[in-house]
């Protein structure tokens, strides 16, 4: 299986509250030495990835305002998470680096241009999670009236995607870049070529600015669990991350997505899916048991409800945690794919506000010895999950229990690699691949056009 090391570049990401703990480092975001030390360690514990997740702009407001946002540290302040890769990776050999970016960000062939660079610098050890962004906050500081319709905003990113292939894939020859020093050649001109894309939303010339990097592509992730969402993973992406519960919900979107990417014209082993859990480690159940009600004392359920509020776009402040969840989806802004997750989880009866609550803390928690934690994620395993996303409480004790205790375990079960394999980020992930994405994949069709 495969294992990444999941993480924000902020105080507070998913276990909201912990960066108060006293052995929490989150604090330290902003000093490189702690993300050069994050690094060493999943390198050490021999995890195929940093995951790089981001949001960009503020949540929605709660509770009339934005104030618990800034007072709780909702995922804010937040920085440029691209922006610590190049030290991480000096500081690696191995490790892979899948950073998120949204459409919404850069214009594509400015970011196509950084990911390139980052791909060089790595010596092909970059991904990138594609993401259409759900913060109104953000589209409004981005010079837009408010969020784009939750589907638009995928029809979006297929043209964002196109350009970037273009630029990635079909703008430079394969030999264009010559770097003759006796006739004083760099590239050959006729053998790079200007894009011309003209679309809805992007005109752009190009040629692409960077000479084709390992992988040209970077390994592209996607994490929408909507229809949309779904649909266009299936199309693009090579990595799937799922926050879906039981082992039996993750086996049902892993069936969806696959079904789609068969339409698609892409073969079921072109995909990896990715489950998001975090764990607390014990010598013993007891002692795993004691540790998690430790870390509960810290847990700010204000700030959980103003995180699940900005994520589906609901201001929950103010909602009956009785009304039935079914009411909300149809209207909800933001990621719907969370709130189905919920309604499909809930058994017996309608799923409620509440338990959408409910859900925001502790159903991606699994808490036991290395061998119990290893038995859960062997469940994940034979419901079709290829690797695990690890999710942190606290940063870094989460990822050093898991690299130093849990690791070892999976080792011995022939659950995880022992070293790694040679070549690229996606010759890692894919083993035979080669480092570019094959001719299944909708980029084959922009090395042909341009």
């Amino acid at each position: 299986m495969l294992f990444n090391l999941f993480i924000m570049n902020t105080p507070s990401h998913i276990s909201h509250g912990m960066w108060r703990h006293p052995e929490s480092r989150s604090l330290e975001y902003n000093d490189l030495d702690l993300w050069v030390d994050m690094a060493r360690i999943a390198e050490r514990g021999k995890f195929d990835a940093i995951f790089m997740a981001d949001i960009f702009g503020l949540y929605g407001e709660f509770r009339g305002s934005w104030d618990a946002i800034a007072e709780h540290a909702v995922q804010f302040p937040v920085s440029d998470p691209s922006m610590l890769i190049s030290a991480m990776a000096h500081a690696t050999s191995d490790l892979g680096f899948i950073y998120t970016n949204s459409i919404l960000q850069q214009h594509p062939f400015s970011f196509a241009r950084s990911a390139s660079t980052l791909d060089h610098l790595t010596k092909g050890r970059i991904g990138w999670n594609v993401v259409t962004s759900v913060s109104k906050n953000g589209s409004r500081s981005m010079g837009l009236p408010s969020i784009v319709e939750h589907d638009e905003r995928y029809r979006w990113a297929q043209e964002y995607v196109e350009v970037t292939y273009k630029l990635w894939e079909g703008s430079w020859e394969d030999d264009a870049m010559v770097k003759d020093r006796a006739a004083g050649v760099m590239s050959d001109p006729r053998k790079i070529h200007k894009i011309n894309h003209k679309g809805e939303r992007y005109s752009v010339e190009g040629p692409h600015l960077v000479e084709p990097s390992p992988q040209r592509t970077p390994t592209l992730f996607q994490a929408g669990a909507s229809s949309a969402g779904m649909a266009f993973a299936a199309r693009h992406a090579e990595g799937v991350f799922m926050i879906s519960g039981p082992p039996q919900a993750s086996a049902a979107k892993i069936a969806k997505v696959k079904a789609l990417a068969a339409e698609a014209g892409r073969g079921p082993d072109e995909i990896l899916f990715m489950e998001g859990l975090t764990f607390v480690v014990g010598s013993t159940e007891e002692e795993a048991r004691r540790k998690e009600a430790e870390y509960d004392e810290w847990n700010d359920v204000e700030a959980q409800m103003a995180v699940m509020s900005g994520t589906i776009g609901v201001d929950l402040g103010s909602a009956d945690p009785d009304q039935p969840l079914t009411d909300l989806i149809e209207t909800a802004p933001g990621m719907r794919g969370t709130i189905q997750l919920v309604i499909d989880t809930v058994r017996g009866r309608t799923a409620t506000v509440r338990d959408l609550l409910a859900f925001s803390t502790k159903q991606w928690r699994v808490v036991g010895t290395p061998e119990s934690i290893a038995d859960k994620i062997e469940e994940y395993h034979a419901a079709g999950v290829d690797g695990i996303n690890i999710m942190s409480m606290l940063v870094p004790g989460t990822y050093t229990d898991f690299a130093d205790h849990v690791i070892p375990v999976l080792q011995e079960r022939g659950l995880a690699q022992r070293e790694y394999a040679p070549g690229t980020l996606r010759e890692k992930l894919f083993p035979g691949s080669g480092p570019r994405l094959g001719d299944n994949h909708p980029v084959a069709s922009y090395r042909k056009s341009v």
